[in-house]
């Protein structure tokens, strides 16, 4: 099994006869757990969103240290459950509530600029998640070694793009086109939602693959925590090409 989620790879999922039914991992818990940590996210993220739009001065400053708390310390904790995957009943909920800082105040600042655009994120991302699990379940979607090369393929090359343009920009150089409001942005922006969308697909397989395979039951925890990271990977993707629309107007 391959997945280009870095939390789900093809070592994961331990299968031992040693576990009874009550202690494997099975679809229900995941999703249950999935549930849970969307909920953290989201009262995390809202506490941030109202003390950005409660203060005298909306400026990203208002919302710069949760941010940097959430986004430092989600990257960390999220590391830790990568490596550490027993952990990941105890450092998956703690992920979400960090993630839900920085999200909070990401969403905060551009809801400020661009009225409207968070609800609609919001909804576009469920929405897709949703179609997407439709798609699957229904057999519409599958999940060939081929379509999951191809991901791996087009993940790890957008990968090295952002990575590339992080690093350009400590040095004050701009990457032109791709993140510009032109039909070349545009166009990039539809094609990294695409291939997050695909990722959830893989993750759909991949977690079905280890509940039918008997993983233990903390892997609910860990699971739910790798659709997180590709569900808020996603929502992000839809924000920027949202912005992107908005600035064209």
């Amino acid at each position: 099994m391959r997945t280009s989620n870095p939390a789900l790879n093809s070592k994961i999922f331990e299968v031992s006869a040693n576990y009874s039914s009550s202690e494997k991992m099975t679809l229900q818990g995941t999703v249950n757990k999935s549930g849970a940590l969307l909920f953290l996210l989201a009262v995390s993220a809202l506490w941030v969103w109202r003390n950005y739009f409660n203060s005298d001065v909306q400026t990203a400053a208002v919302v710069a240290a949760p941010m940097i708390i959430g986004g430092i310390g989600g990257f960390v904790v999220g590391l830790i459950t990568v490596f550490a995957k027993k952990a990941a009943p105890f450092t998956a909920p703690l992920y979400a509530v960090l993630e839900g800082l920085f999200l909070g105040g990401f969403s905060a600042i551009l809801e400020g600029r661009y009225q409207g655009i968070v609800i609609q994120a919001a909804a576009l991302t469920l929405a897709a998640a949703g179609c997407l699990l439709m798609a699957y379940t229904s057999g519409l979607i599958k999940v060939t070694d081929n379509f999951k090369l191809g991901v791996v393929a087009a993940t790890g090359g957008i990968a090295l793009i952002y990575l590339l343009t992080f690093i350009l920009g400590l040095f004050r150089v701009n990457v032109p086109y791709i993140h510009s409001s032109g039909l070349v942005g545009i166009g990039f922006s539809l094609f990294v939602i695409v291939v997050a969308s695909m990722n959830l697909v893989m993750d759909f397989d991949f977690i079905e693959q280890g509940a039918n395979a008997g993983a233990p039951k903390y892997m609910e925890w860990y699971a739910a925590f790798g659709l997180m990271v590709t569900l808020v990977w996603l929502y992000i993707e839809i924000v920027r090409l949202l912005v992107k629309m908005r600035e064209r107007k």
